[in-house]
């Protein structure tokens, strides 16, 4: 069974940074396309940014692109999304994924493999 787990969440001003990571572990074989999805109150989750295993194809959802960026680093097993320009908006439960399906970076809520506890980011002045 493969394990994430996020770290950096926490409370930010409005234009401020933050920077999330997930570190993987437990039964890997393999590597997989990762990703983080976000759920704010009362909305559904979406995902916000999607990375393919070599790094060289990412996607992001249009209320990010500019602001966010996802990297990764395979030799560390981990994942990260550096936030900036941060809008009261982003103020989410943010989760960290990971799919074994290595064909797309457009990753669903149903579709995903395995899924991080989440990290709060809140976003207020």
């Amino acid at each position: 069974q493969v394990q994430l787990e996020e770290s950096g969440g926490g409370l930010a001003l409005p234009g401020g940074s933050l920077r999330l990571s997930c570190a993987v572990s437990g039964r890997q074989e393999r590597r997989y396309v990762m990703g983080w999805f976000r759920q704010a109150p009362g909305k559904e989750r979406e995902l916000v940014a999607a990375i393919s295993v070599g790094g060289t194809t990412i996607r992001y959802s249009p209320s990010v692109k500019g602001r966010f960026t996802i990297t990764r680093d395979n030799a560390k097993d981990s994942v990260y999304l550096q936030m900036n320009s941060l809008r009261p908006e982003d103020t989410a439960v943010y989760y960290c994924v990971a799919d074994e399906d290595l064909t797309t970076v457009v990753l669903t809520e149903n579709g995903v493999d395995y899924w991080g506890k989440g990290t709060l980011v809140t976003v207020s002045s």
